[in-house]
């Protein structure tokens, strides 16, 4: 392969036969159980990365079921996610996320900067209760449950939940273990289709783990939950700031 060949065909590894395809990523029937909980504020501060600023104290603990994305396949997969602000605007800071299958786990932490680990989450129906799951190898790491679609929710209270951006800290290692990339990055979603939502009574308990620490934000009152399904294109991202450089970039 000579040099243009490589230049021209370079998109990820490896160049001849990348492990995962070029974008646009569409999900279909991505399917959610979202759990708000109120949390420490010291433990929070610590582990959002400035410029970005808390909001509140509420924590999102995600559990996931991707049946059909594009390139992706299906897999499932679980999150913590923070509200914060950047520069005026909100939206949901990801802390931790775990899936259990690799070509996601490469394209989100090499595209976007999704902080992905191979864990095994799961979400399903256990006769009246929806389950979400994490085990991170033997160790389970969270447990939550709600009360399967005993409240439908409206559009207008469920649609919001696709509208905030997104941001992550994207970090890729130089080949001698310095930084090489260091940035925040913003997406966001489009061409959303909610196609159900629902509340219900949850509850969600979290264990200690010294590679998945979700418990390092302690559940102190579970506030809210929401079940919705929709269909939705993740979009590429942008970078609004470089820690390499110090600066605001957008």
């Amino acid at each position: 392969m000579i040099e243009e060949e490589v230049r021209k065909t370079a998109f990820a590894m490896p160049v001849t036969n990348p492990s995962y395809p070029v974008g646009p990523y569409r999900f279909t029937n991505r399917e959610y159980m979202i759990i708000s909980y109120d949390t420490d504020r010291d433990a929070l501060e610590y582990v959002v990365p400035e410029p970005l600023e808390l909001v509140d104290t509420i924590v999102r603990c995600e559990f996931i079921r991707m049946p059909d994305s594009t390139g992706f396949g299906t897999y499932s997969g679980s999150a913590q996610v923070i509200r914060v602000r950047l520069r005026g605007e909100i939206g949901l800071y990801t802390r931790a996320m775990f899936l259990d299958a690799h070509p996601p786990i490469a394209g989100g932490r090499e595209l976007w900067g999704f902080p992905q680990k191979l864990a095994k989450p799961s979400l399903s129906v256990e006769r009246d209760t929806l389950v979400g799951t994490l085990d991170f190898g033997p160790a389970r790491v969270a447990v939550g449950t709600m009360g399967y679609k005993h409240s439908m929710l409206p559009p207008r209270l469920a649609t919001p939940l696709f509208a905030e951006p997104g941001f992550l800290l994207k970090i890729m290692p130089h080949v001698d273990g310095s930084p090489r990339i260091c940035e925040l990055v913003r997406y966001r979603l489009s061409e959303v289709v909610l196609k159900g939502a629902w509340s219900g009574p949850a509850a969600l308990a979290l264990y200690p783990h010294a590679l998945a620490p979700l418990a390092d934000l302690p559940v102190r009152e579970v506030v809210s939950c929401i079940h919705a399904v929709a269909d939705f294109t993740l979009d590429l991202g942008t970078v609004v700031h470089d820690y390499l450089q110090g600066k605001r970039v957008r």
